[in-house]
């Protein structure tokens, strides 16, 4: 039924709602919205984007049952992702009422100046993720920090969410505790640990060269309001009781995550210790922000509800700390979840009709040579990355298309599963409907577009290993030694 479906569709059939899609979504961003996009425009854009698809599988003869059917299944896919989504938010509130994020800046700002800041950001997000073997979890809590800091040293928000999306990513392509580093190996036909040590290859030198840029040019930065960081320690102080007592939640949440703890438990415990941590170290902030007397049970209740739910603003007499020191909870991924829920919705369509399908085969006949093999990989991950919004949906449909091809050129099963986390997991981060991008610009705040030209280590990865491939640097044939 697969290969019947697959041929049914024609190749101009498959790539149509692809190219409404992104021309409307191009116009969208570029010449009404901009950042604004994400407000609720590019939502419904891919729902007509999904309406195409439909259009043209009703053109095909496929049944609208199952274009429904595979909605509703890539829809349940992210119930998971979704509720991560929600305790994030909560998070982000209940570690800001409890000092947590403005002791992380405090402190942050004895000891990232300007010119070491944005590669410190690279190594401290790559040790982070590596340990925790996730991106979205590192983005999610030092990340969040580590903008606070930038922002208040007065550094351009795209550095730093440049800086930060390429340690994150550099930790969950490298750490064996990813999910994308044992589903490539898995779906290549390879065991993990051979996969990481031949992704150290291509990898090692990328983050160098990422370092390089960062290091160059955070020596030549110039801050733009910010001259004495003493008078934003100053600030925080008058606001929050500055203590390292704090760093026992964030502490306590990265061995849970390290443990294996499953995310949505290792998240709402932290929203808890969050609220907890609050109650012992911000009482005063709290009897401020109850506008009462004394501290009472129900005002206490409220305020803390608010800031896991709805929104939190702290003020100062500092205005970059006053933007900073606003949460929306678990409303302000809202809009972050209706994006997920609409691409989910495109992505089932065009897999129900075999778009999907038809245009990966596209590519494996495309080019007969092994760099052209190579190539067809990298822009079937970045075609899938564009055009289901998925990041595992671009690494198992090219990893179950191009395994066969990879053995017929006689080539190790490494090279196809290093080819699709250089080019699959890395850059699902630059697509702004992508719900990895998605992800990372709603927990960071800064939005995919700003920060896309400075996430160096993504740009750069499925450059460098077609790099490898034309020179012909370690690329393995099947019997080489190890």
């Amino acid at each position: 039924m697969e290969k019947e479906r697959l041929y049914r569709i024609s190749l101009f059939g498959a790539f149509f709602p692809i190219v409404v899609l992104i021309i409307l979504l191009g116009y969208n961003v570029f010449f009404v919205y901009g950042d604004n996009a994400l407000g609720g425009s590019n939502q419904f854009i891919l729902l007509l984007g999904a309406a195409v698809a439909v259009v043209i599988g009703i053109l095909n003869k496929v049944p609208i049952h199952t274009m429904t059917q595979e909605i509703y299944n890539n829809i349940k896919s992210t119930s998971g992702a979704i509720l991560i989504l929600l305790l994030v938010g909560a998070l982000s509130g209940t570690w800001l009422l409890s000092g947590i994020i403005p002791s992380m800046i405090y402190y942050g700002l004895n000891i990232l100046t300007p010119s070491i800041f944005l590669p410190a950001c690279v190594i401290i997000c790559s040790l982070v993720s590596v340990a925790v073997g996730s991106s979205w979890t590192t983005s999610a809590t030092i990340g969040i920090a580590l903008v606070g800091i930038g922002s208040s040293l007065g550094i351009n928000e795209g550095l730093i969410g440049g800086a930060i999306i390429s340690g994150g990513y550099f930790g969950d392509k490298m750490s064996p505790m990813s999910d994308t580093t044992n589903l490539a190996p898995a779906l290549a036909g390879t065991d993990i640990f051979t996969h990481i040590r031949y992704m150290l290859f291509t990898t090692i030198p990328t983050i160098s060269i990422s370092l390089i840029i960062f290091t160059i040019i955070g020596l030549n930065l110039e801050t733009v309001g910010v001259s004495d960081t003493s008078a934003i320690q100053s600030a925080i102080l008058e606001r929050f009781n500055v203590t390292p007592w704090v760093f026992v939640v964030p502490a306590i949440i990265l061995i849970m995550i390290y443990k294996k703890t499953e995310p949505l438990v290792a998240l709402f415990c932290g929203v808890l210790l969050g609220a907890l941590f609050a109650l012992l170290f911000q009482q005063n902030l709290l009897l401020e922000l109850t506008q009462k007397s004394s501290l009472e049970f129900s005002a206490l209740y409220k305020v803390i509800m608010d800031t896991i739910t709805t929104s939190t603003q702290i003020p100062t007499d500092n205005e970059n700390l006053n933007e900073l020191f606003s949460s929306s909870g678990m409303s302000g991924m809202l809009n972050t979840i209706w994006l997920i829920i609409c691409a989910m919705a495109f992505g089932g369509v065009m897999e129900a009709i075999g778009a999907l399908e038809r245009i990966t085969a596209f590519l494996l006949h495309l080019f007969t040579s092994t760099f052209g093999l190579f190539a067809s990989t990298v822009m079937s991950c970045l075609a899938l990355n564009v055009t289901t919004s998925d990041q595992y949906l671009a690494l198992v449909v090219p990893g179950k298309m191009f395994s066969k091809a990879y053995a017929r050129k006689g080539l190790a099963p490494e090279n196809l599963s290093r080819t699709l986390e250089d080019s699959g997991t890395v850059t699902s981060v630059l697509v702004p409907w992508n719900t990895c991008a998605a992800y990372n610009s709603g927990v960071l705040g800064i939005p995919t577009l700003t920060y896309l030209p400075y996430a160096f280590f993504n740009i750069i990865s499925p450059f460098m290993t077609l790099l490898f491939v034309a020179l012909n640097i370690k690329i393995r044939r099947i019997g080489d030694k190890q």
